[in-house]
C-alpha cells in the first residue's frame, strides 16, 4: 500500500475495552430492570452509537434507554476507561506513522467528547493528528460512520486514493467504501465470523498491520513480542 492518511476505528482496533464496555452495558441493564442478555450477545453491541444497539435488546425501551445509557456512562467514567488499554504494538505503530509524515486520525462511533477523554486518558492524543467521532448518543446517521469518516477526509483534506480505515467491524469497511477509501480489517476486535471479509486488506496482528501500513522493510525495525499481538 502507498498511504498519506490512515484512520482508525478506536475500541477493538487501538483500544482494548478489557470488558469494560460489555461490564458496563449488562451492569446498567441489570440496574433498569432489564435481564441481562449475557457477554456474547453484548459483544455484538460493540461498534455502532448505543442509541442503535441498545435497542435491539428485549426489554430495552424509549422509556428506559436513555437511563440505561447514563447509568452505563457513569460507571465507564468511573472505571471503564481506565481499564481499557491500547492494544499492544500500537503505540510504537502510531510513532512510526507520524515519523514516516503519514497523517494519522481517529474515526469513532463513540460521542466525541467521550472519544476525547478516552483517547487523553490512554495517553494516546499526543499521537494523533485528529479525532472525530458523533456529535451525541443518538446517532442521527444511524450506525452508519460514512459521516464521520467523510468529516476526517476533508477537515484533513485529505486524498481518498490514499487514505485507509482500519477497523474491527463492518461499519468501518461500510464508511471506507461509502468515501472511496481503501480499508484494513484488524482481527482482535469484536467482528463476527466473516464479517471483515469485505475488507480490501485483512491484519491478524499488529506486525501484519505495520507491512500493510509502512511496508516491510519500516515495519522490520518495529519488529518485537508485542507485533505479533492482539488478538483479545
Amino acid at each position: 500500500m502507498s498511504v498519506t492518511s490512515v484512520l482508525f476505528d478506536l475500541d477493538g482496533t487501538l483500544v482494548d475495552p478489557a470488558g469494560s464496555i460489555t461490564s458496563g452495558i449488562r451492569h446498567a441493564l441489570v440496574a433498569n430492570n432489564v435481564t441481562d442478555p449475557g457477554e456474547e450477545a453484548v459483544e455484538a453491541l460493540v461498534g455502532p452509537p448505543l442509541q442503535i444497539g441498545l435497542r435491539t435488546l428485549e426489554g430495552v425501551t424509549d422509556e428506559n434507554i436513555d437511563q440505561i445509557i447514563a447509568e452505563y456512562r457513569a460507571r465507564y467514567a468511573a472505571v471503564g476507561m481506565a481499564a481499557s488499554r491500547v492494544y499492544p504494538g500500537l503505540r510504537e505503530l502510531l510513532a512510526a506513522l507520524r515519523s514516516a509524515g503519514i497523517y494519522v486520525a481517529v474515526t469513532t462511533a463513540k460521542p466525541e467528547p467521550i472519544a476525547r477523554e478516552l483517547i487523553t486518558k490512554q495517553g494516546l492524543d499526543s499521537s494523533l493528528d485528529a479525532i472525530f467521532g458523533n456529535s451525541s448518543e443518538h446517532g442521527s446517521m444511524g450506525s452508519s460512520k460514512t459521516h464521520i469518516v467523510l468529516a476526517a477526509l476533508q477537515a484533513g483534506n485529505l486524498d481518498p486514493a490514499r487514505a485507509v480505515v482500519v477497523g474491527d467491524r463492518y461499519y468501518d469497511l461500510d464508511a471506507a467504501r461509502e468515501n472511496s477509501v481503501a480499508s484494513i480489517g484488524v482481527s482482535w476486535g469484536f467482528a463476527l465470523p466473516n464479517e471483515l471479509d469485505a475488507a480490501d486488506y485483512l491484519a491478524s496482528n499488529v506486525r501484519e498491520l505495520a507491512v500493510l501500513l509502512l511496508g516491510e522493510e519500516r515495519a522490520a525495525a518495529l519488529d518485537g513480542q508485542s507485533m505479533q499481538e492482539g488478538l483479545k
